[in-house]
């Protein structure tokens, strides 16, 4: 097998190594080839809130690699998105996915999900009431 650019002999392995970047994990590697979230059955949308949950068990969990514990870390401080926390672990939004299901099934994270636009009071309706509170 040789190298595409210099035609030397590539190394065994060394798709896995990037002179910038160092060494490559394949998504497929951190999630366990999975890429669905689990039997959970909670979507996860980019915009949906993720928190620790305050009756979690300790960080003791050894099933737990070190992206779990990246997303743990994240959402530690304050409540995050699916999105955010993709960003702030630097993997892609699928991984993280499947990551949080885990989390949830063991109990670490609550997920919310923001109110669907379907379901928001209509503005007219608002104004109305608006219209009414000025009218007192």
């Amino acid at each position: 097998m040789t190298d595409d650019t210099t035609g030397a002999p590539r190394e065994p392995g060394g798709q896995w190594y990037d002179q910038e970047a160092g060494p490559l994990v394949r998504p497929y590697a951190v999630t366990g080839g999975r890429t669905a979230p689990g039997p959970s059955g909670v979507r996860f949308d980019l915009i949906a809130l993720v928190a620790l949950d305050p009756a979690a068990p300790a960080d003791d969990d050894p099933a737990l690699g070190p992206e779990h514990r990246t997303l743990i870390d994240l959402c530690r401080p304050e409540t995050q998105s699916v999105a955010e926390l993709a960003a702030g672990a630097d993997l892609p939004v699928g991984v993280v996915r499947v990551l949080l299901g885990d989390l949830l099934e063991r109990g670490r994270v609550t997920v919310s999900r923001p109110v669907p636009p379907a379901q928001l009071p209509d503005e007219r309706v608002l104004r109305e009431v608006i219209a009414g509170l000025r009218a007192l």
